[in-house]
């Protein structure tokens, strides 16, 4: 399988695939591994994994520049992804023994209830390349400290990073045993459905969540997805610095080229600020350094996918055709690389494909509404529902507003953030279950009840 960096379209080298018998190997190694993995007392496992944090930071440089060449994500932004994932396996680790111990209910008249939190199993993680190290850790890390044995599955576009993950596993002390990763494209992830794992955890799109979905439903095992989002903002006309809330939120959708689940997708603006918003908008997005992710002070650099640039083109090509308008980019950068230019349009309405379908790139559709009421019900309309945000100076209004939209998580005067300490899930397209807080180190757990009497 070929490795190439998508700002220069140069190969960066060839790797080995896994082959059936290879995974079939590497899925033995895991089960034979699994009790002597869950004999390790939790309190060790807590200290091989915070040692893996040290060591991700401790190699920043070389895990960077692995990132960056191989999905295109300018230097600074792949550090600062290292950095946030050793972050959240510092919380996952500090928290593990209150959440992952045993929960005593009652111990009255000579009768213990209690609940033990045990290890599913041999677990398969199938990841996404878009944030490799954060995607990847929100998964293996609780499934590791749960006592589960993890087959993990970079995605094709970010292998490079995945072996780098693996390396590091390793010298801080996660056995063979314990961790295995498989390399390849659909081919790999197809076989690695037929397996019997304990449980599949997916980060990716609607499309191939709900196939594996169906693929792995007879199993009767957990099958929990992450999958995309259309994530709506709301901007109220009681703002008062709309300077600040249009970089916040051109910063939202544009961070990471826009390839971010949480990522700004559609923007509502209140007609009483709208001029304003829009104007401060595309100052903003003015500013946006784009060329080569290895330079100095780059903000957006090559898309990490060749094929999403006719994806992106064909969005803009039929908002016009239905009256949009560009007020800044809409191509693609000439040359060599997968590079587009930041692209902001406003007539927009749901009609249009750039207002409905998951964009995971750098363009973005601006609305004008007149009230509250049609602003939340055009926030509504989608088959998506992982964010949606609201900037209001009232707390009371935009948690008003929020409560009344499927999602899964709610933003007031911030978007596109995750925390470790709050739980990350999506409703209808954007998938189910949870992972970070307490939910997301309990989903590799099965939860059994003790009576005890006597």
């Amino acid at each position: 399988m070929n490795i190439i960096n998508p700002a220069t379209e140069d190969l960066i080298t060839s790797v080995k695939e896994d082959s059936l018998s290879s995974i079939e190997l590497k899925f033995k190694i895991l089960q034979e591994g699994l009790v002597k993995w869950n004999e390790v007392l939790l309190k060790d496992r807590i200290l091989i994994l915070q040692r893996f944090a040290e060591l991700l930071n401790d190699n920043m440089e070389l895990g960077a520049s692995i990132l960056t060449s191989e999905v295109g994500k300018p230097l600074q932004q792949s550090k600062n992804e290292i950095n946030g994932a050793s972050s959240r396996i510092k919380w996952l680790c500090g928290n593990a023994e209150k959440y992952l111990a045993d929960d005593f209910m009652s111990n009255e008249n000579q009768l213990t209830e209690k609940i033990v939190y045990e290890p599913l199993g041999v677990i398969c993680n199938i990841s996404a390349w878009n944030y490799p190290y954060l995607v990847g850790v929100n998964v293996f890390i609780p499934a590791l400290l749960a006592g589960n044995t993890v087959m993990y599955k970079p995605s094709e576009y970010s292998t490079l990073t995945g072996l780098e993950i693996e390396r590091l596993l390793n010298l801080a002390g996660v056995p063979a045993g314990a961790f295995q990763l498989v390399i390849g494209a659909s081919n790999v992830g197809e076989a690695l459905l037929t397996l019997p794992f304990k449980g599949y955890y997916f980060t990716g799109s609607y499309k191939t969540g709900k196939y594996i979905y169906e693929k792995v439903a007879h199993k009767m095992v957990p099958c929990q997805l992450e999958l995309g989002g259309k994530d709506p903002i709301y901007i109220a006309d009681d703002v008062s610095n709309i300077k600040k809330v249009a970089q916040e939120t051109a910063d939202g959708a544009f961070y990471n080229n826009g390839q971010s689940c949480c990522a700004v997708e559609r923007i509502y603006v209140h007609e009483k600020v709208y001029d304003t918003f829009v104007g401060e908008f595309i100052k903003e997005v003015k500013g946006f350094k784009l060329g080569m992710p290895t330079e100095a002070g780059i903000y957006i650099g090559p898309l990490a996918r060749k094929a999403q640039l006719n994806f992106i083109e064909n969005q803009i090509t039929d908002a016009l055709a239905k009256g949009a308008e560009i007020l800044i980019g809409g191509a693609r950068i000439k040359g060599k690389g997968y590079f587009f230019e930041p692209t902001v349009l406003i007539n927009v309405n749901h009609q249009m494909s750039v207002m409905m379908e998951e964009s995971f790139g750098p363009v973005i559709g601006i609305m004008k509404v007149k009230d509250e009421a049609e602003a939340l019900g055009l926030m509504q309309d989608t088959p998506y529902g992982l964010t949606a945000g609201v900037y209001s100076a009232s707390r009371e209004k935009a948690e008003k507003i929020l409560s009344q939209i499927n999602a899964g998580t709610g933003y007031w005067n911030c978007c596109d953030r995750v925390s470790a300490a709050l739980p990350w899930s999506g409703r209808k397209n954007s998938g189910f279950g949870s992972t970070l807080s307490y939910a997301g180190l309990r989903a590799f757990t099965n939860p059994k009840s003790y009576h005890l009497k006597g």
